[in-house]
């Protein structure tokens, strides 16, 4: 039990920032002082150290870069290699697993252990490693490290222990797979070709064994060179030599042949009767010209030559189209007797698979589908129907469709709203796909016990919005909608807007959304806000659409004075802030010389449009361009469905507009928000004598407040700078930054995204934060009004007390009003969040309005009344009216004052070093925190109130804007990023939800039983071969091949090792798989034992036989006669 005692009104509480520690790892703990009162109040912490620990839960999203490309068809498991060292494992909805290298090494090929539950992954830095997958959470078993040779590409037989590895050099070497061990058996390239040829056929680029006999060995040398080698005798069976390099080989089912693809885009078909020459040559689109001469063709990277039982073969390849079409998309050509079909992709063909029902390869395949892995998609081609269409995705694979610029996180969402979402998104999903369930269909998975509804909101560059239902570790679309369509479409050199605004003018900055009102606001990258509103039904409408210009005539920089190393001020007369100039405003009307380039580069559409259900635009605002100069961006947002208010600012200053009359209320700079309360000394000249753009010097010295020249603006209020509160008194500390811009410099490159505005560090004084809450707007107040917490780049937090009507015909009419600023709050550094809590440590909730559908249809005996739900703190219990708690976080520290007093209770110090990006207060084990992420990569919580340290792990270097633009909060201890531009990670600092994450993960390994060979009939039996099995554990082992030498490769063992092993097969599942896998072995060797027996017998008998013949043969002879 932590006890702190409430500083009544008049008393101060002595800086504690003299008793805090500066931990250069950026986390102190801050020492809580409070002034003596007869009055206590209890706040139980019930949050520890032991409720917390980070760890990463999920990715979803296509991998960035993909490189390689395995299936298991027995298991119906796809894994999926990137050039970061990240592998993905991908099963049934729900079964989606990533893996790291710790390397980072691009991941070059990958090999399933078919129905084995392993994995073999061959990375660009010549390292072998076995992942085991028997478990929810694979881990490396073993690891071999080539050091003399490059590996260009591996082979695993089915049902093998023996790896292929074939090198950059030409040599093929072989491991163990259960030891990873490499044995003594090399096939060296002057072996492989004949010793006349003098130049090096160059690296191995495919090897497959023939499906008549597994003792053959089929080698591909980049130049050209084929060779069949016999594993038994040592020696080629036959050569090829080829002009063109090869990329690929196949075989047919039967052994009798295979195909190859050229660089020059042709295909060859070889015959083992008569290897001399092909036995077909093609070039699938490659035209004959008039001359006579075919045309040049690009490569065909890969082929695959699959057969079917009832009709011809497929023959699958990528590329291969001819150069003279220039711009044409890359290609996959499915060839299917006489009909080729050419399907074009929309992005680079990075690897491609048949998937066959068979995991033999001396079996008819029957290819049933084709998975096509893209540099940016991944798409599965149904080959069953003539049509060729594709499978529908159920993985979240088009997060990237346009490039993520924003992503926002709600758990514990209303129950009601994911349903409604999907069943309207549903409604404009595509069609067209295969009638057939998705093959990629392997793993277990159910829904968890600890779940509870989850919604992620990404915001896009073409200025589309998605909302994901995140509920479960999953990650499903629900519903999409694009902001573009509120405005027309810009003419190609209409206006300004090519000058103002990049290439994508609608891009998403920021959101707002209130699950509870439904109410969604958007804020883009050409300076507007568009705000919606929830509907079932569709409905014709008129989008109302307000300009606000925030602007100021004078440049005010904050000048150096004898109290800027004093931290504190303790009462209003200890500071008296120097006047500054201001200038009166007329209302902007009209269009005049001065503002005839502030027409805002977005046109809305001013006519009725049909919108369908779903998100339905309601009001559009947009910021004017000053002077010629684009708007500055918006930095800040807020907006209370209960007030009906949206409030927003930028670097120039504050509005505050009416959505519910669609008026301005307040449009004003950040220096005119302060009054007489002003913290800073400031000193005023002229921006005539140094003349600057509008983004270069600061605006600020008067408000603004003018009419639209379609709406009236009610200004029933006074000036802020005229009013001021004399009973005020300060408890503020001096904004001074020990970090410099330089360092942020070097840290990463300036961002757009309001997250970081507060990099830019000069005399700008932007508005980074918004809260509208019931709060006290002064220290006399002794109820709690409507209010608006206002935070700034340099430190400021600052409360706005608003006046509204409470009726709703009155809140029609009426106009709503402010007070002046009667607390101001200083901390180090830019303010990046509020929060309020009640004195017993609740979290305070802001009212909203309870959503209501606009457009359905009207009862007139019962008219719809706005329901609004309020959470006051001197609503709730007679002992919360004393006041509440508010908790406010910068970019350096935190601090909790209580209000009204406004009174610091704690300070902590959260770095010196760096600095924090994204601070929120969320609910963790029934209780709230604030959680942080600072810039160097530590994540860390604080208690609350008493601000004490409970975790902080360097988990995430910031090595790329995106991450601190996307990086986001939420309850539940869970919080997601951008890891790449095309996946979002999720992770948890919550140790209740690591625990139960094992249980949510879905399970990759099945136990299935394999399936039996087909029976082939006597007469293929008889003369198809295979009479001798293949023993390659009596080939590769070491008694017969020998070590391999210690130089060639390094053995590493994993960090699973055996205990990766027990652990995978501690559950019943793991022991009920480890028993069927006993038992098979048991049987097979059951099997041989029975095989070598019956060859004794068939060996004794014959032995007999001749014994008998020769005793009858020399039974009458006489010994002189032998």
């Amino acid at each position: 039990m932590r006890k702190f005692r409430k500083v009544l009104d008049g008393l101060t509480t002595s800086s504690p920032a003299s008793t805090l520690g500066s931990p250069s790892c950026g986390s102190g703990a801050g020492t809580p002082t409070a002034a003596p009162t007869p009055k206590e109040i209890d706040v139980q912490e019930t949050l520890q150290s032991e409720n917390f620990q980070l760890c990463k839960t999920v990715r979803h999203g296509f991998p960035n870069q993909p490189t390689a490309l395995a299936f298991d068809p027995v298991q119906k498991l796809l894994a999926i290699g990137s050039r970061s060292g990240g592998v993905r494992i991908l099963g049934r909805p729900g079964v989606d697993c990533y893996c790291q290298h710790d390397s980072g090494a691009a991941v070059l090929q990958l090999q399933f252990l078919i129905n084995e539950g392993a994995l073999v992954t061959a990375c660009a830095d010549d390292t072998l490693h076995l992942w085991n997958l028997r478990q929810r959470r694979p881990a490396i078993l073993h690891s071999l490290k080539f050091n003399r040779e490059r590996i260009t590409f591996c082979h695993l037989p089915f049902q093998s222990k023996w790896l292929y590895v074939g090198t950059e050099r030409g040599n093929t070497h072989i491991v163990n797979i259960e030891s990873f061990i490499l044995s003594g058996y090399v096939i060296m390239w002057n072996k492989a070709i004949e010793l006349a040829t003098k130049t090096h056929p160059g690296p191995v680029v495919h090897l497959s064994d023939s499906p008549k006999d597994e003792g053959k060995l089929l080698i591909g040398f980049e130049s050209g060179t084929i060779v069949q080698w016999d594993l038994r005798g040592k020696k080629a069976d036959f050569r090829i030599y080829y002009d063109e390099a090869i990329h690929s080989a196949s075989w047919h089912h039967e052994g009798k042949q295979f195909m190859c693809s050229h660089s020059d885009g042709s295909l060859t078909l070889w015959n083992l009767r008569n290897t001399t020459k092909p036995f077909q040559v093609t070039f699938p689109h490659g035209k004959i010209q008039k001359d006579g001469r075919k045309e040049s063709c690009k490569p065909i990277l890969k082929v695959e030559y699959k057969t079917t039982r009832n009709s011809e073969p497929f023959v699958i390849f990528s590329g291969g189209l001819s150069y003279d079409k220039a711009g044409r998309r890359p290609t996959l050509t499915i060839m299917h007797g006489k009909a080729i079909t050419v399907l074009e992709m929309d992005y680079p063909i990075v690897e491609f698979m048949a998937l066959c029902e068979t995991p033999y390869i001396n079996e008819v395949q029957e290819p049933y589908a084709v998975v096509v892995l893209l540099e940016k998609d991944l798409i599965v081609v149904d080959l069953t129907q003539n049509s060729f269409p594709i499978f529908e995705n159920p993985y979240p694979m088009d997060i990237h469709e346009s490039p993520v610029t924003c992503t926002a996180y709600f758990a514990d969402c209303p129950p009601d709203i994911i349903p409604i979402l999907y069943s309207i998104g549903a409604k404009h999903k595509k069609t067209g796909y295969s009638h057939k369930e998705w093959p990629i269909s392997g793993g277990t998975w159910t829904l968890g016990s600890h779940t509870y509804p989850e919604i992620i909101i990404t915001g896009h560059a073409d200025g589309t919005i998605k909302f994901w239902d995140a509920s479960a570790i999953t990650l499903q679309m629900l519903y999409k909608m694009k902001t573009s369509k509120v405005f027309e479409k810009p003419k190609p050199g209409e206006g300004r807007a090519a000058e103002l605004v990049e290439e994508d003018p609608f891009a998403v900055q920021m959101v707002s959304w209130c699950p509870q009102s439904r109410m969604f606001c958007v804020v883009g990258i050409s300076a507007h806000i568009i705000l919606y509103h929830f509907s079932k039904y569709e409905a014709n409408t008129q989008i109302e659409s307000l300009e606000v210009r925030l602007q100021c005539e004078s440049e005010d920089v904050i000048s150096p004075s004898e109290n800027e190393n004093d931290p504190c001020f303790s009462e209003s007369g200890s500071h008296s802030p120097q006047a500054h100039h201001q200038q009166s405003v007329s209302p902007v009307s009209g269009t005049t010389e001065g503002n005839k380039h502030s027409i805002p580069c977005l046109k809305v559409k001013d006519r009725m449009v049909r919108v369908p259900p779903g998100y339905q635009a309601e009001l559009v605002i947009q910021l004017q361009g000053i002077d010629g100069e684009p708007p500055q961006q918006i930095t800040s947002l807020d907006i209370n469905s209960a007030y009906g208010l949206l409030a927003f600012g930028n670097c120039n200053g504050l509005a505050v507009v009416d959505y519910l009359q669609k008026t301005v209320l307040l449009c004003m700079s950040t220096l005119d928000l302060y009054g007489a309360a002003d913290p800073y000394q400031r000193l005023t000249r002229s921006p005539r004598r140094h003349r600057q753009s509008t983004s270069e010097f600061c605006m600020r010295g008067l408000s603004n407040f003018y009419s639209d020249s379609k709406k009236r603006i009610r200004t029933s209020y006074q000036s802020l700078t005229e009013l001021s509160d004399n009973q005020q008194s300060f408890d503020m500390e001096r904004s001074k930054s020990p970090t410099s811009a330089e360092s942020r410099e070097n840290s990463f490159s300036r961002s757009r995204s309001s997250s970081v505005s507060s990099i830019d560090r000069d005399t700008k004084e932007a508005v980074t934060t918004l809260q509208f809450g019931e709060s006290y707007g002064r220290k006399s107040d002794a109820l709690t009004t409507p209010c608006l917490w206002v935070g700034t780049s340099l430190g400021i937090a600052l409360v706005i007390p608003m006046s509204i009507p409470t009726d709703q015909e009155e809140r029609m009419e009426e106009p709503v009003t402010f007070g002046p600023s009667g607390a101001v709050l200083m901390l180090k550094g830019s303010v990046l969040h509020l929060s309020f809590l009640d004195c017993s440590g609740t979290l305070i909730q802001s009212p909203y309005e309870v959503w209501r559908d606009i457009n359905a249809a009207e009862d007139p005996d019962r008219p719809r009344k706005r329901k609004l739900v309020h959470f006051s703190p001197s609503s709730s219990q007679e002992t919360y009216a004393d006041g509440h708690l508010a908790v406010v976080c910068s970019e350096k520290q935190a601090k909790v004052f209580l209000m009204p007093s406004q009174s610091c209770l704690f300070v902590h110090n959260i770095t010196e070093s760096s600095f924090v990006l994204r601070a929120d207060v969320v609910s963790v084990c029934n209780s709230v925190c604030l959680a942080c992420f600072c810039a160097n990569g530590h994540v860390m919580t604080l208690s609350l109130p008493s601000l004490r340290p409970l975790m902080d792990v360097n988990y995430l270097p910031l090595t790329d804007m995106r991450i601190a633009r996307t990086f986001c909060f939420t309850n539940g201890g869970q919080a997601l990023y951008l890891s790449s531009p095309t996946e979002i990670q999720r992770i948890t600092y919550s140790q209740e939800m690591c625990d139960n994450l094992q249980d949510m993960l879905g399970e990759l390994f099945i136990p299935i039983e394999t399936p039996e060979v087909q029976n082939r009939g006597f007469l293929k039996g008889f003369f198809g071969g295979n009479a001798t099995t293949f023993d390659r554990e009596e080939l590769f082992g070491e008694a017969s091949a020998g070590k391999a030498s210690r130089s060639l490769a390094q053995h590493i063992p994993g960090q699973a090792g055996m205990e990766g092993m027990k652990v995978a097969a501690g559950g019943v599942v793991g022991e009920l798989a480890r028993a069927r896998i006993a038992l098979d072995e048991r049987g097979q060797r059951l099997g041989e034992l029975e095989e070598r027996t019956a060859l004794m017998m068939t060996s004794a008998e014959s032995f007999s036989k001749h014994a008998h013949e020769l005793m009858l043969k020399c039974k009458d002879k006489k010994w002189y006669q032998f």
